[in-house]
């Protein structure tokens, strides 16, 4: 064969290689942009692939709405004075004669532990069964008086509101000390009541407070508290208050400096800070062109979005990102990521090549290698 035929010959092989090693289907970490895009245009597709701008961040810019209705948020402070059932009271009698029917010498009658009942009532000796929810610690001394005052000339009472047992919230969670606390002067609302089971013992950013009052349930961020005062509710006995850490997380994949399902560490979170926390883009395989958010979006957004009124129900959406372009990055760091979000960063185009390349280079060594093993074998046989 000429030298020219096996020129042809190596060639044609080459690209027999070539091809084979493409076929063969080479690693990498998702579909590459070109195919996101082309996928995006099929008629089967359901996805919707949208250019992210300042128009889509104002319409996507949905944060987590939290708050107290007008029942948490309008319920006035309780008294402290108010008397509720298994409160407890401490009762000091003085009688003005030298025996008395509770008294002896002029010492008083201490009766320090009386607790209110079920249905709001104590018990006196000699004054008999008193009505005490409901009723302020004076008023409670008044009816004891009056009572005694038929047995024992000019009786002095004093009435003293010990720790509530029946006005007591319940407080669990991400707290210093989880426990039931009762509802004290200083501790009537629910910011100083945080403060007397120690505070919270999670990040500020990411603490949620919940409150359970019977059938209704609110929820606030906790530096609301701080920000909104208004948030900063009275207390009602048997209120269920709960500390937690958010949940809300987004799953970052592809050519990121981590794959991982990652939490939020911030109330409001950027895709520029998103990325941040996957350790940014990976500087050897990422495509700046070409990072992705998946949403399932909903019919209201979705509509504002595209500028149409015809959606109904949940859209699959997917938000394209562009950091070279002009305002690239300032885009990425106005737009919001919500919980559940897919964030997905490409490869650039030449990491296939690379990667072919490698492959091929690979196998021609391989064959080489056998080329050169046969030739040897073929030597030691003649």
């Amino acid at each position: 064969m000429s030298i020219t035929g096996k020129k042809w010959v190596r060639a044609a092989a080459l690209c027999a290689l070539v091809l084979s090693v493409g076929a063969c289907g080479l690693p990498r970490s998702g579909p590459t942009k070109s195919e996101l895009l082309a996928d995006s245009n099929s008629p089967i597709n359901d996805a919707i692939v949208v250019l992210v701008n300042d128009q889509v961040n104002r319409a996507t810019a949905v944060t987590p709405s939290l708050g107290f209705s007008k029942a948490f948020s309008n319920a006035p402070l309780v008294g402290s004075d108010t008397i509720q059932p298994g409160d407890t009271l401490g009762i000091s009698i003085w009688e003005n004669v030298d025996t008395g029917i509770l008294t002896t010498a002029g010492a008083p009658a201490a009766l320090e532990e009386v607790q209110v009942d079920g249905s709001g009532f104590i018990f006196i000796p000699y004054a008999g069964r008193i009505k005490a929810s409901g009723n302020s610690p004076e008023a409670i001394r008044r009816i004891i008086t009056a009572k005694l005052a038929e047995q024992t000339p000019d009786p002095q009472v004093l009435v003293r509101r010990l720790a509530g047992d029946g006005s007591t919230v319940t407080i669990t969670g991400a707290v210093s000390g989880q426990g039931v606390y009762p509802i004290e002067r200083p501790t009537r609302t629910l910011n100083a009541m945080l403060a007397r089971a120690g505070g919270i013992a999670i990040s500020p950013e990411i603490a949620k407070i919940k409150v359970n009052r019977g059938s209704q349930t609110g929820e606030v961020w906790f530096q609301d508290l701080f920000d909104h005062p208004e948030t900063n509710i009275a207390l009602r006995g048997g209120d269920r208050i709960l500390v937690e850490e958010d949940s809300r997380s987004y799953t970052a994949i592809g050519a990121t400096g981590g794959q991982s399902r990652v939490r939020f560490e911030t109330q409001n979170l950027s895709a520029m800070e998103a990325l941040a926390q996957v350790g940014g883009l990976s500087g050897s395989s990422a495509d700046p062109k070409g990072i992705f958010v998946l949403r399932d979006e909903t019919a209201d957004i979705a509509n504002t979005v595209l500028g149409r009124s015809d959606l109904r129900g949940t859209q699959r959406m997917v938000y394209v990102l562009n950091l070279t372009e002009p305002n690239g990055m300032f885009k990425a760091r106005d737009f919001t990521i919500r919980d559940g979000d897919t964030i997905y960063v490409t490869e650039a185009p030449y990491v296939q090549w690379t990667k072919l390349l490698s492959a091929l280079t690979g196998s021609l060594a391989t064959a080489g290698s056998i080329s050169s093993l046969n030739q040897s074998l073929s030597g030691s046989g003649t």
